[in-house]
């Protein structure tokens, strides 16, 4: 429970970067392990059929997690800068309406799927060979995403209360619990997918309670505040929510473009290679959420230094700042790239037997589909970079066109002319057309920013 002292104002920005940045990485590296684990176990476990059922609902996933990055980055920006300016009471109260509204929110949404879990499945891309698989983890897992989005929000309010450390930990201590109820739930006990399923589930609980232990009773600055229902409070709660919305919109359009790309993609690789495509592009999907995972601890180290300085008009150190997020992005890009290019077979059998079909193709897909890694990796940092400076307009529409117009567009016509390759590269080339348009606006835009 050892708190780190972090002085956002004077401290070296690169020190400060580093403070941040380690944990937050080894969190969400172990964060990592509950996707990891799934796909292992549920691949060796119980088969690709129902690792392609997992990829299926996955979306759901990115929702919730991109629910909770758009309340935790909004929330954490507003309360940056009031904390800059003293205004305790101001942050604090941002903080719980986030946490409110926004669980109030997911359960609404889970509600809505769990009522019409067959016409989701099917709109989602499911065969009827595939059919009682998704039918079956969608069940169980969609009740536990209201707290996966907690703890996603909890982690940025952790880490600006100067804990970076014990949010590091909520991540390695719900990860450690999946990966040992995962084996212990599809393996010695055979529950198949849904053991994979509850073993995620009670991992998201165990991460949520951490979260909100903390805010209850470890928090040195951001506590819970006790709300009020006039009807004053109540509008004043919408107009910051709002705020926090339109701060925060491009991470969940971040999250919402990698389930946008896992859904058009099944679609695509079902058409080209049926169910063992699908299965294919599932370790390829396992893996990005990773990369993205990684990325976000970049961003999420840098976030705060950038806006708690901007509120103070201090440039050179917000500069500084972008800089650092900047040369770690690099790093990462090149590390994905060229590891998925040697290692791609050791990779793909972490999921899949080598005598399915669905192994083969996944191995000549995965040095393509990784080949865009340092461009996406650039783009998150960029787009970060702006919605910290409060430019969440155009953050929006800079997530809005890499995620959603541009892979839509590569997935639909580059397998026209490329086939099962063209799939493949329909991302990395959405992440270079993307890099290419955010660099030449950051330039143009250079004394603005």
């Amino acid at each position: 429970m050892e708190r780190d002292a972090i002085d956002f104002k004077k401290e070296s920005v690169g020190k400060l970067f580093v403070r941040m940045f380690v944990p937050t990485l080894l969190g969400m590296v172990l964060t990592a392990t509950i996707t990891i684990a799934d796909g292992v176990f549920v691949g060796h476990g119980v088969g690709s059929d129902a690792l392609a059922a997992v990829n299926i609902v996955a979306p759901f996933f990115m929702l919730s997690t991109g629910i909770g990055l758009m309340f935790g980055t909004g929330c954490s920006i507003v309360a940056s800068i009031h904390l800059a300016h003293n205004k305790r009471k101001a942050a604090n109260i941002n903080v719980t309406q986030s946490l409110i509204v926004s669980v109030l929110l997911m359960v609404f949404l889970c509600a809505i799927v769990l009522l019409f879990r067959k016409e989701v499945a099917y709109a989602l891309g499911a065969s009827d060979r595939l059919m009682p698989f998704v039918m079956e983890y969608m069940t169980i897992i969609m009740p536990f995403l209201p707290m996966n989005m907690l703890l996603s929000i909890g982690l940025f309010v952790i880490r600006l209360d100067g804990s970076p450390r014990y949010a590091m930990w909520c991540n390695a201590v719900a990860g450690g619990v999946n990966v040992v109820l995962d084996y212990l739930f599809v393996f010695p006990f055979g529950w198949g997918l849904a053991g994979a399923a509850w073993a995620t589930g009670i991992a998201e609980i165990v991460g949520a309670l951490m979260v909100c232990f903390y805010l209850l009773f470890y928090s040195k600055v951001l506590k819970l505040y006790r709300l009020k229902f006039s009807y004053k409070s109540l509008r004043l709660t919408l107009r910051n929510v709002g705020y926090m919305i339109r701060l925060g919109f491009s991470s969940l359009l971040s999250e919402l473009a990698i389930a946008f790309m896992m859904l058009v993609g099944n679609f695509v690789f079902m058409d080209l290679l049926h169910e063992d495509g699908v299965a294919a592009y599932s370790v390829a999907c396992y893996c990005f959420p990773i990369i993205f995972m990684i990325c976000n601890a970049i961003a999420q180290s840098m976030q705060p230094i950038v806006s708690y300085n901007y509120g103070l008009h201090h440039i050179v150190r917000v500069r500084k700042a972008f800089a650092y997020g900047l040369l770690a992005a690099v790093g990462v890009g090149v590390v994905v790239s060229v590891g998925a290019l040697f290692l791609s077979r050791p990779l793909v059998g972490l999921f899949l037997s080598s005598e399915l079909p669905a192994y083969i193709f996944a191995v000549e897909g995965m040095p393509y589909f990784a080949s865009g890694a340092l461009f996406f990796a650039l783009n998150i940092i960029c787009i970060v970079f702006l919605q910290s400076l409060e430019y969440f307009k155009t953050a929006a529409f800079l997530m809005l066109l890499r995620g959603f117009v541009l892979v839509g567009l590569m997935f639909v016509f580059l397998p026209m002319f490329m086939s099962v390759k063209g799939a493949w590269l329909a991302v990395p080339l959405t992440e270079g057309i993307t890099f290419v348009g955010v660099a030449l606006y950051l330039f143009c835009s250079k004394k603005r920013y």
